[in-house]
């Protein structure tokens, strides 16, 4: 178990000595963390005087220090429990040379060398990638507003909607794909030196798309109901007829 820590109210016990643990909170254990590991690796941060966050070589320090969590098996269920006590680790990585907040860690992997607080810093970055290009994609197709689209329709944005996530985060996916070009260009992208789309224009372009083939959607169903549409919108669309497949 990896997880964001953003309450340090939390009760928990800290290691006064060894063997002797003291009741306290997560706000007193960050003050109890020791350096463990240094690592260099590439992020998308902002440092000093840039204008915009980049990708770049950043270093990484990280911190732990035990923790004692005592709580009963039994909350929010019916059937009787126990009281267990369970050693857990907290766990601090810091992006150094940046104003980025410190990450805040808690896992029950143990963290007590190099080696160790390497790994967790690697297994939560891969998953904090992996939720950020979920939470893009939900937000770009809009789930709800994409009901009235056939089922091929939504695949076909599904589809796109990861190419784009996939060129955003860095998984295999470069700006030379023509999907990916494109796809800026319903977003207003406008061809620049060394600078290449950002999220709002990727998205802004996925949005287009869902409109344009929600569009097609409901003006085909009106067309199969009332054989044609009425004739201001006719004239509107100019001689639009209803695509074969959506």
């Amino acid at each position: 178990m990896v997880c964001r820590v953003y309450h340090f109210e939390r009760t928990i016990a800290t290691q006064k000595s060894p063997g002797q643990w003291v009741q306290g909170n997560l706000a007193q254990a960050q003050e109890l963390v020791k350096p463990l590991a240094r690592v260099q690796t590439r992020m998308e941060v902002q440092r000093g005087k840039q204008q915009r966050p980049k990708r770049q070589p950043v270093e990484v320090e990280i911190a732990a220090c035990p923790v004692r969590l005592t709580y009963w098996t039994n909350v929010r269920r019916k059937e009787p429990g126990q009281k267990v006590t369970k050693t857990l680790w907290l766990v601090k990585a810091t992006i150094l040379g940046t104003t980025q907040a410190p990450w805040w860690l808690l896992t029950d992997w143990p963290v007590e060398d190099e080696q160790s607080a390497v790994r967790i810093f690697t297994m939560y970055r891969e998953r904090w990638a992996a939720e950020d290009s979920f939470k893009v994609t939900k937000e770009c197709l809009g789930w709800e507003e994409v009901q009235v689209l056939d089922w091929q329709a939504l695949q076909t944005l599904v589809a796109l909607a990861w190419v784009t996530a996939g060129f955003l985060y860095h998984m295999g996916v470069t700006f030379e794909w023509e999907e990916v070009q494109l796809i800026a260009k319903l977003g207003g992208w406008e061809p620049h030196k060394d600078r290449k789309p950002g999220k709002i224009t990727l998205m802004r372009g996925l949005r287009r798309l869902i409109d344009m083939l929600a569009t097609q959607a409901v003006l085909s169903q009106y067309v199969s109901q009332h054989e044609a549409l009425p004739p201001n919108i006719t004239a509107f669309l100019q001689g639009w007829t209803p695509p074969n497949e959506l």
